[in-house]
């Protein structure tokens, strides 16, 4: 059975506490499918198994609260952040996520929120080394995680009939949305690079005299 048939099986059975569970291990950076079991979850509202805002109120807390963690292990984790970061992936790799989130800060806790879904723990565990404020890494958060479990559950709830097929669509929408953030980021930094520099003969005008006054 794959992930994501056991953690259908686990919401068709317990509900709302796995649902809950599910995606706030997963906010931690644990891999879920839980945008699918959103999009599940609004189908079993619409069926009637399960209720509307118990739903909406599990997807938000569990989510806000996975965040929570990620970003409290990347402040106040020390070493243990260092060691867990280079575990998952290279010691570079997440220093350039630091650094993206010094620059990006807000709007990029926002985005990974509910556009570009797979960069979310990264940022959580990112924002969390650079010390971002907490108390606007909650806003941009709750802000950006009620967007996704609001979005999604009245996905499913519209076309609880197309459940597997929009699973496959979510899927390539996410990662096309990856690469689009991607190229916009490039195309800012290409676009940087080629801007000419000031040049060295009006850098190197003096500027007037004390005292004198130019014509214009």
């Amino acid at each position: 059975m794959t992930p994501t048939d056991q953690a259908l099986a686990w919401l068709s059975t317990y509900g709302v506490p796995v649902l809950f569970a599910v995606i706030m291990i997963s906010s931690a950076g644990v891999p879920f499918p839980i945008t699918f079991m959103l999009i599940a979850a609004g189908s079993f509202v619409e069926l009637g198994e399960l209720s509307l805002w118990p739903v909406i109120a599990a997807g938000i807390f569990g989510a806000v609260i996975g965040d929570l963690i990620g970003y409290g292990i990347g402040r106040w984790g020390s070493g243990t952040a260092v060691r867990i970061a280079t575990w998952i992936s290279s010691e570079e790799k997440w220093r350039q996520a630091e650094a993206a989130a010094r620059k990006w800060g807000g709007p990029g806790i926002f985005f990974s929120r509910w556009l570009i879904t797979p960069l979310g723990p990264c940022i959580n565990f990112a924002s969390g080394i650079a010390e971002y404020s907490w108390p606007r890494f909650l806003l941009w958060d709750i802000a950006g995680e009620t967007i996704w479990v609001v979005l999604y559950v009245m996905l499913g709830k519209l076309f609880s009939d197309r459940v597997q097929a929009m699973k496959d669509m979510i899927g390539n929408l996410t990662w096309a949305f990856v690469a689009l953030f991607a190229c916009l980021v490039f195309g800012w930094k290409l676009i940087g690079y080629l801007r000419p520099a000031p040049s060295k003969e009006m850098a190197s005008v003096p500027a007037d005299p004390p005292g004198t006054s130019s014509l214009k």
